[in-house]
């Protein structure tokens, strides 16, 4: 009986930062991050509906299309085998990306996950069964003191019941940051930095896997993260993201 009590003590404590956290998305109340109202989650009811509307997206780089499923023009040549995004990278989302990932916004963690999820499910698709975020580099890690594709990822994961590990795959070392870089560069910027932990490597074998960031803008990144994976052993990869960076021409 008190080794029960014990385990359940301790796995209430593990639970409890978590548990918080729903309760602040879920049940509030708070003030909107996007019209600062008060409402229920981090951002509100009315806010998700007029700014993150259900969008038709190509299935494999989740750029918005006429009629879905159809592919977009620049996915004749797969990079990956399909994405998934559940809004625009423009106002009001950039500027909560920004707040999240640079200046330690972590309560809208939730808020993202769920966005996510909610376009997974939309989709019907076959689900993958297992969660990877894109991983930072040590440094830039202990710089910022969390990685903001894991924080999403987690959460989502959870909530789909799908397994998730921030481990498998690595960085190898610190790249400049693809914002700073024109979007011809970008792809140069990234190549061979990632690879999966090599002792790890059977674990991907045959796997349907998801990775999971913050923003896609040009897909080097996913699609460098995909070869890798693929490489050691992935049968499918897709990438998940909160927002996609529309087309120049579409923004």
């Amino acid at each position: 009986m008190a080794r029960q009590y014990i385990e359940a003590m301790l796995a209430t404590r593990r639970a409890k930062p978590d548990a918080l956290g729903a309760a602040i998305a879920l049940r509030g109340p708070s003030l909107c991050a996007i019209c600062r109202a008060w409402g229920r989650g981090r951002v509100c009811a009315a806010c998700l509906e007029r700014f993150a509307p259900p969008v038709a997206r190509c299935p494999r780089c989740a750029l918005p299309v006429v009629r879905a499923p159809a592919l977009c023009g620049d996915c004749l040549t797969p990079l990956f085998d399909a994405a998934l995004a559940a809004v625009d990278y423009r106002a009001p989302w950039d500027g909560l990306v920004t707040a999240f990932k640079f200046h330690d916004a972590l309560e809208l963690a939730p808020t993202f996950a769920a966005a996510i999820v909610g376009a997974e499910r939309r989709r019907g698709a076959t689900r993958p069964s297992l969660v990877l975020p894109v991983p930072l580099a040590a440094a830039r890690l202990l710089t910022r003191g969390y990685n903001q594709a894991w924080e999403i990822a987690r959460r989502l994961a959870r909530m789909l019941q799908l397994a998730a590990d921030p481990a498998l795959l690595l960085r190898l070392g610190e790249t400049e940051h693809q914002l700073a870089l024109p979007l011809r560069a970008r792809a140069g910027n990234v190549a061979g930095a990632f690879a999966v932990e090599p002792r790890r490597r059977a674990e991907l074998a045959g796997r349907h896997v998801a990775v999971v960031d913050d923003v896609m803008t040009t897909g080097s990144t996913a699609a460098e993260v995909a070869r890798v994976l693929k490489q050691a052993g992935a049968a499918t990869v897709e990438v998940w993201v909160l927002a996609r960076t529309p087309r120049p021409d579409d923004a």
